[in-house]
């Protein structure tokens, strides 16, 4: 969202210690450099002296989306146009609150209104594209990104919508290009401290140390570690900057890697490259991914202990069903991808099936309201790392999840995942596919309904019954009674 110039003429009635305009110039200096609270509070004072302001308003609406009170956003940027004018500008930002609130229809609106108000702002454009993705009009949002580039093709968010909606549509090619640019998104995270190294392109050396960076989320440093061997054929000195928790992940796909948590640790080294820019250097294409797959595995001490747990737990004979139906809540994407525990429903009166928990978080307080007929096992909040969760992945027969980095896990394992997606995915699960080229065992349930679960539930819960029917063993033929004849009289 973008910030707004200063009001116009507050209410002359109204008597402030300080001038609104200043006032709201130096809420929009906090705004700008992060300072919420204070952005709040100032426009607070602000509201209270003139509520129906349009411009504090609108900004005082852009500083609660940014903390997370989405409703309350939508309802000061709705008042600010009543009050105000639509404005491009106003337009262009709440079409961003109704597409976070699911409300398409209306973000499509009002995208479509600040193109029509301003046809040379190049953000008006992005912003559409970004909607058009979510709707699943693909070749519309492509359309879109590209004329945003042409008036400006140095914006760095119309690359990136550009690539998310040519890798979805399986356009690899220009789509990884695309792609790179994603680190020049102004509220994307630094990949790393600057440097004067390059940044590696494909070029073969043995001499001297290359970088790896685990960039991105836990799923893609899953799922893009894939390419470390390929990697290593070419620059068998290898150092991976990774967060701790899937440093033990990394140790498994290639033994001799150096791995360092710190920045200050990194040894010297020529180039550097992030995993996520792998597919790219590798020239994959959908009918090439590297899919070598178990390439993780779980310790077989661990797997001892976790099956003895789950025998005892589980009722003999059932089935066991491992289930997470949330994501971190602080993931960009996390109000489309993740559901709740009561939208299993479908699957709590599976017979003879045993539900686990592997949720963590606080989603995990949904199990103290679970009421169904099958066990539900809740180890979610005994598991310390990932070598807790392979283990317990390797004792279930299949794994149900929406898009989290357990499906990726699971499936690096050659586990049976069933991963569930919103109507508009990410990128790397392509279009209409149930199966995808990256993971061998993995199915794919796509919404049908944005934000509703439910018929995916009930696929889901068919898709266990047929396959634990497949590999239930055939039944005993019943016994057959010798009947007595009677002699015939003659």
């Amino acid at each position: 969202m973008e910030p707004i110039p200063e009001p116009k003429a507050a209410n002359a009635g109204i008597m402030v210690p300080v001038p609104l305009g200043e006032l709201f110039t130096l809420a929009a200096e906090c705004e700008r450099a992060g300072k919420l609270e204070q952005a709040d509070s100032l426009l607070g004072h602000m509201l209270q002296a003139n509520p129906n302001q349009p411009d504090t308003l609108h900004l005082a609406g852009i500083v609660a989306f940014r903390r997370g009170r989405h409703e309350e956003a939508l309802a000061k940027m709705e008042k600010a146009i009543e009050f105000g004018v639509d404005t491009a500008l106003y337009l262009r930002n709440i079409c961003e609150v109704y597409r976070t609130l699911g409300r398409l229809d209306e973000a499509l609106t009002t995208a479509t209104q600040a193109v029509r108000l301003s046809p040379n702002d190049p953000l008006c454009l992005h912003n559409l594209a970004i909607i058009q993705y979510e709707r699943l009009e693909i070749d519309d949002s492509i359309a879109t990104a590209e004329r945003a580039l042409l008036m400006n093709p140095q914006l760095p968010g119309a690359h990136f919508e550009l690539a998310e909606a040519l890798l979805l549509q399986g356009k690899w090619e220009r789509g990884w290009d695309e792609y790179e640019w994603r680190f020049q998104i102004a509220s994307a995270a630094p990949l790393m401290p600057k440097t004067d190294k390059p940044q590696w392109d494909g070029t073969a050396f043995a001499d001297d140390t290359l970088l790896l960076i685990a960039d991105q989320g836990f799923g893609d440093v899953i799922q893009f570690s894939r390419y470390i061997p390929w990697v290593a054929e070419r620059c068998p000195n290898i150092a991976v900057a990774c967060a701790a928790e899937v440093a033990p992940l990394l140790e498994q796909i290639h033994p001799g890697l150096r791995i360092f948590q710190k920045w200050d640790d990194v040894p010297p080294y020529r180039a550097f490259a992030a995993l996520s820019g792998l597919p790219r250097l590798h020239g994959t294409r959908v009918d090439n991914v590297p899919a070598s797959v178990p390439y993780l595995f779980a310790k077989p001490d661990k797997v001892a202990v976790w099956r003895d747990r789950l025998d005892r737990l589980t009722p003999r004979g059932f089935k066991r069903v491992g289930i997470v139906w949330a994501g971190r809540p602080t993931h960009n994407n996390d109000r489309r991808r993740s559901s709740t525990l009561a939208a299993y429903a479908p699957l709590f009166n599976l017979p003879r099936v045993a539900l686990v928990s592997l949720q963590k978080g606080p989603s995990t307080d949904q199990t103290g309201k679970y009421f169904g007929r099958a066990p539900l096992i809740n180890v979610g909040t005994e598991i310390q790392d990932y070598d807790d969760t392979m283990a317990i992945m390797d004792c279930l027969d299949v794994i149900v999840t929406v898009d989290t980095s357990v499906g990726h896990l699971a499936a690096a394992m050659g586990r049976p995942a069933w991963v569930m997606l919103a109507t508009a995915p990410d990128w790397r699960w392509l279009l209409e596919r149930s199966d995808t080229p990256w993971y061998p065992t993995m199915r794919l349930f796509r919404q049908t309904v944005a934000r509703q679960w439910s018929d995916v539930l009930d696929r889901v819960a068919a898709g266990l019954r047929e396959r634990f029917a497949e590999e239930a063993p055939p039944a005993l033929a019943a016994p057959t009674r010798a009947r007595r004849t009677r002699a015939a009289v003659t």
